[in-house]
């Protein structure tokens, strides 16, 4: 099978409709709802959304609306997996019956954090192990900012949130996040990619090709918020692009297997002088505002920084450099 990622100039973008509307009740300032609407811009066929409990399920359909222009449906933390795949699997059954008359349609999965490293893994690595054709996005804040800005697997090291607070004797977070990416690709689905709204034709063309993909694909993207993370609202779009020049989300692909670097993260490979310190991204968030305030915590920007290092010299290696 080859699997080609559509490739879009920026210009290519001020038309396309999106699927998403205004209105919704996310937070000035959302990440999340600037990804929805970029995801929403690859759909070309009927579409199907399951939307675990989160942020963007809570604020987009505060009853009686809806900021939804697709068919959309509210599972539980656990289960948007397992519910997605039983509704493929019966739109299979019912086009083999003649029963069902929209044709191919893309089913698409949006996540938080919390609902993918932790509480829903078991369900998603279910459905990819028996290859439902869907494809899931992870839309990553780094914390259960829904239910309180509680620690989860996707938690960065250090950062501090009210089950993680910093103090003086533990300095916030203490794990480093799961690497989630690693682990999806470890099930040898077709598709596996990183993105990020900061680089919408990226992350518009990584969705177009998850869903054409015949199969599982899955998609890990950076969406900050601004409540958890504690900056300035305004500032939402460029934090998660340093998370990408520092290379702590570094923006790739894997697939069938084979991992492939995207823009500017393979400019940053070909160039290391384009990679930007940690530190710089560090200082801008109030959720590690004790690794500098009131002494500057080196050995903690010291330790993070070698873990960065460390996962972006094997995901080099991984891609071939």
């Amino acid at each position: 099978m080859t699997i080609e990622i559509p490739k879009y100039k920026l210009k290519d973008l001020v038309d396309k409709p999106t699927y998403f509307s205004g209105g919704h009740r996310l937070c000035a300032g959302c990440a999340a709802g600037s990804m929805a609407r970029q995801v929403t811009m690859a759909f070309n066929k009927p579409t199907m959304i399951f939307n675990s409990t989160g942020c963007l399920e809570v604020a987009s359909t505060i009853y009686p609306f809806s900021a939804w222009e697709v068919p959309w449906l509210h599972v539980a933390f656990e289960n948007s997996a397992a519910v997605a795949s039983g509704a493929e699997a019966a739109i299979k059954a019912m086009i083999k019956k003649g029963t069902y008359t929209a044709g191919k349609t893309d089913i698409v999965i949006f996540g938080g954090d919390g609902g993918t490293y932790d509480i829903g893994i078991q369900a998603i690595s279910g459905t990819l192990e028996r290859g439902h054709d869907l494809l899931y996005i992870l839309y990553d804040n780094g914390a259960y900012m829904n239910t309180g800005i509680q620690r989860s697997g996707g938690t960065p090291f250090g950062a501090s949130t009210t089950t993680s607070p910093a103090g003086k004797v533990v300095p916030g977070n203490t794990q480093f996040r799961k690497p989630i990416t690693d682990i999806i690709a470890a099930h040898r689905i077709p598709f596996v990619a990183t993105a990020s709204p900061a680089y919408p034709e990226d992350l518009i063309g990584k969705v177009r090709a998850g869903l054409d993909v015949d199969g599982p694909a899955f998609l890990h993207v950076e969406a900050s918020c601004n409540r958890g993370q504690r900056f300035d609202p305004a500032k939402s779009i460029e934090y998660v692009s340093l998370a990408t020049q520092t290379c702590m989300h570094p923006l790739y692909s894997v697939i069938d297997g084979e991992y492939q670097l995207s823009r500017p993260s393979a400019r940053i490979a070909k160039d290391p002088s384009k990679k930007v310190p940690l530190e710089d991204y560090l200082k801008l968030e109030g959720r590690w505002r004790h690794f500098f305030k009131p002494v500057r915590r080196e050995e903690l920007i010291n330790k993070f920084q070698a873990e960065v290092d460390k996962r972006w010299a094997e995901l080099l290696k991984k891609a071939g450099y």
